[in-house]
């Protein structure tokens, strides 16, 4: 007898897929192996193949931006929400749902695909904007600013996949660095 999965379920083994295996992994037949039941469990969740990537790609931006945004808004400070904010972003996506290696896999999946793309440009400008206005509540208004650190950030990623060193302290570092630039304007 079939397991009786959720769409929770489909959409974590995705991310997991994804993140082991590329894009090609992400289809009915390979994801119902890798949770050991039948393709029929996917289609009663799923209409199609590319309304599973929708799903994949919505749970990715809700857990992205909107739930973490909601954690870094209960600090209290600016300089408090930005600490934090790297705290969660140095720790990454929970295991389950790929890791640390989530986002580069889905940023490499967004090459081939206009779809991913658009969420991805999506999440990259909403967190850009965030970021801008905690440096802005820190009296830090150059643009340019955010788009480095938001760089750093994504490389770091990019690089943990790799070598697996955490982000932590770099991104703490660099943190630090801004403050630094807060205090000596203040």
């Amino acid at each position: 007898m079939a397991k009786r999965l959720s769409k929770d379920d489909w959409i974590k083994a995705g991310f997991l897929a994804l993140t082991e295996a590329g894009p090609k992994a992400l289809k009915a037949e390979p994801l119902a192996r890798r949770l050991e039941t039948t393709k029929g469990s996917f289609y009663w969740h799923f209409d199609d193949v590319p309304a599973f990537h929708t799903a994949m790609m919505a749970t990715w931006e809700t857990r992205a931006f909107a739930e973490i945004v909601t954690l870094v808004d209960q600090q209290g400070t600016a300089v408090r929400k930005l600490r934090e904010l790297v705290q969660i972003a140095a720790a990454g996506p929970p295991e389950d749902f790929g890791g640390i290696a989530a986002e580069p896999s889905i940023r490499a999946w967004a090459r081939d695909n206009t779809d991913v793309a658009r969420a991805v440009a999506q999440v990259d400008t909403k967190r850009m904007a965030y970021v801008q206005g905690l440096f802005e509540e820190l009296g830090l208004r150059n643009p340019e600013l955010t788009r480095v650190f938001y760089a750093a950030f994504v490389g770091m990623e990019e690089l943990s996949t790799h070598d697996g060193i955490t982000n932590g302290p770099a991104l703490g570092t660099l943190v630090d660095l801004i403050l630094a630039l807060h205090e000596a304007d203040g």
